[in-house]
C-alpha cells in the first residue's frame, strides 16, 4: 500500500500525522542511542539535532548562528537554552518541556512522565558566542560550560564524557577547562535519526508531494528566454504557497553549465535545445527533500537523449537492489567508476553518483558513494529514507543528465516517494510548427540542415 499523503491541516475526522507521537518517538530513539553509547550526555548546537531532541524551532534565519544549544543527560529530560524571548515562548507553548508536573499530563499527586524537581522547565534563557560576535572578554563560552557542568553535577555525571555534534572553539576550550571530557557525539544523533518513525516518513512524503507540484509548474514555465534565477523564484513561490517552512535551495543548471555540474544557479538565459536540470531542497515541518529532474527545452539532441537514458538505467539498476539486508556497497557497485565519466578518481567525482539519507537535514545516514561504500558498507533497514542520485555527461561535451529519486525501505523492497515523471526525458516549452507539421522534439545540429550534407544527416 502506498504511503498516504494528507492535507496539511489538522482535522477531527481523519487520522493524519500525530505530532505528539512524533516528538515522543524521536526522543525515545535518541535516548536509546545515548544508552547504547559510553557517554554521560549529549550536547547539540546543530539546529536539526536540537529540533530532534527538543521539538523546538525559532526559524531558519538562525541556522548558521550556533547560538542555541540543548542537552540530554542519562536519566534526565531534554533542556534547550535559547534567546530569552524564544525560551519564554517555549515555556508557554511547548508543554512537553514542562517538567514541573503542572500541565495536563500530571496525575493528582503532581507527577507525570518526565517530571523532574531538579529541572522544572526544559526551556531556559541562554546563548552561546554568536560565532565570536560577542566580545571574548564577555566569557560566553565559560557561561555555556557552567550551565552544562551544573546539569552534569545534578546527575552525578561530571566524570562521564559528553558527546557534542558541532562546536565553536571557545566553547570547547571552556568545557575542557571546566573539567568536562568532550568527545564526538554526532554519531549518536545520526544513528538515532537513521531509521525514520512512521510520522517522519509521512512528513517526508508530503514534502516530496510539494516538489511534485513545483516541477509541474516548472515544466509549464520553461521556454527560451527564461533565466535560471527566474525558475528558482517560481519554485520557491510554489513551495511557500503550499506551506513550505524553508526553501533551502534550488539548483538550476542549464546548457553548457551542465558539464561540469557547478551546483549553483545563475542568471543564464535558456535557449532552444538546452538541457536543464534542477534540484529542489525544501523543508516541510522540518523534513527535507533532495529531488533532481532533467528537462530539455523545446527539443533534445540525440547526445542528450543518450545521456538521459544511461542516467536512468543506472538509477533503475540501483533501485532494483534496495531492500532490507542489502548494503550501500551493493548499490554503488552498479554505478560507473569515476574514470568512466571523465574524472580521475572517486573523490573528484564525489556526489555525482551518490546517495544519502534524508530527514531533518540532508545529508544524513546512510551515504552511498564509491568513495567510501565499497570498503565501508552500511546495511539497509526497513524505515530508512534516502535519495539516490545519478549523473551522466552527454557525448557532445556540454550537456548532461541528472536524476534523483527518494525511497523508503519497506519490509520487502522499497517505495519511491518522488512522483514527478522521470522514466524518459521530458521536453518542455512551446511546440513549434513548420509547413509540414510539428518540429521533432529530438533535433541535432541545425547549422546546415538544408545543404546536401545536412539533408543526408537528417535521414
Amino acid at each position: 500500500m502506498p504511503i498516504p499523503t494528507y492535507g496539511p491541516n489538522v482535522v477531527d475526522w481523519e487520522t493524519r500525522i500525530d505530532m505528539d507521537r512524533l516528538r515522543t518517538e524521536r526522543l525515545a530513539r535518541l535516548r536509546a542511542e545515548l544508552e547504547r553509547s559510553d557517554l554521560g550526555a549529549i550536547l547539540a548546537f546543530d539546529f536539526t539535532n536540537i529540533r530532534y531532541m527538543t521539538s523546538t524551532h525559532i526559524g531558519t534565519w538562525a541556522v548558521d548562528k550556533m547560538i542555541r544549544f540543548s542537552l540530554l543527560v542519562r536519566g534526565g529530560e531534554p533542556i534547550v537554552w535559547d534567546f530569552g524571548s524564544a525560551a519564554k515562548h517555549h515555556q508557554l507553548y511547548n508543554p512537553w518541556l514542562d517538567y514541573s508536573g503542572a500541565h495536563p499530563d500530571a496525575d493528582p499527586h503532581g507527577a507525570h512522565h518526565g517530571a523532574d524537581p531538579r529541572n522544572p522547565s526544559g526551556a531556559r534563557a541562554g546563548i552561546s558566542t554568536l560565532r565570536g560576535a560577542i566580545h571574548p572578554d564577555a566569557k560566553m563560552g565559560e557561561t555555556v560550560a557552567a550551565k552544562i557542568k551544573h546539569e552534569l553535577e545534578l546527575y552525578g555525571l561530571t566524570n562521564e564524557p559528553v558527546g557534542v555534534d558541532v562546536i565553536e572553539l571557545p566553547v570547547l576550550f571552556a568545557l575542557q577547562q571546566a573539567g568536562i571530557q568532550v568527545v564526538d557525539g554526532q554519531q549518536v544523533f545520526l544513528e538515532a535519526r537513521r531509521i525514520k518513525t512512521p510520522d517522519e516518513i509521512k512528513l517526508l512524503t508530503h514534502a516530496c508531494s510539494m516538489v511534485d507540484a513545483a516541477y509541474d509548474r516548472l515544466y509549464e514555465f520553461l521556454r527560451p528566454g527564461v533565466r535560471e534565477n527566474e525558475a528558482v523564484g517560481l519554485v520557491a513561490k510554489t513551495l511557500y504557497d503550499l506551506g513550505s517552512e524553508f526553501v533551502e535551495g534550488v539548483n538550476a543548471i542549464s546548457g553548457e553549465r551542465c558539464a561540469p555540474h557547478p551546483h549553483v544557479y545563475s542568471d543564464r538565459i535558456l535557449r532552444p535545445g538546452d538541457p536543464a536540470f534542477f534540484d529542489i531542497l525544501h523543508s516541510y515541518n522540518g523534513y527535507r527533500t533532495c529531488y533532481y529532474r532533467t528537462f530539455a527545452v523545446g527539443s533534445a539532441s540525440s547526445a542528450q537523449q543518450d545521456a538521459y537514458t544511461r542516467c536512468r538505467e543506472y538509477m533503475d539498476e540501483a533501485i532494483s537492489l534496495v531492500k532490507p539486508g542489502a548494503t550501500t556497497a551493493d548499490i554503488v557497485s552498479v554505478w560507473p567508476n569515476a574514470q568512466e565519466f571523465g574524472f580521475p578518481d572517486e573523490e573528484a567525482a564525489f556526489a555525482l553518483q551518490y546517495g544519502h539519507g534524508v530527514g531533518l537535514s540532508i545529508w544524513e545516514k546512510p551515504v552511498f558513494s564509491r568513495l567510501v561504500s565499497l570498503e565501508h558498507p552500511e546495511v539497509l533497514e526497513e524505515g530508512m529514507v534516502f535519495a539516490l542520485e545519478t549523473y551522466w555527461p552527454a557525448a557532445d561535451g556540454w550537456g548532461a543528465a541528472r536524476i534523483e529519486e527518494e525511497l523508503v525501505v519497506t519490509a520487502d523492497g522499497c517505495e519511491v516517494i518522488t512522483k514527478f515523471p522521470a522514466e524518459d526525458l521530458l521536453v518542455a516549452g512551446q511546440r513549434y510548427y513548420a509547413v509540414n507539421g510539428p518540429l521533432p522534439t529530438q533535433r541535432d545540429s541545425q547549422s546546415h540542415l538544408n545543404t546536401e550534407a545536412g539533408s543526408a544527416a537528417k535521414k
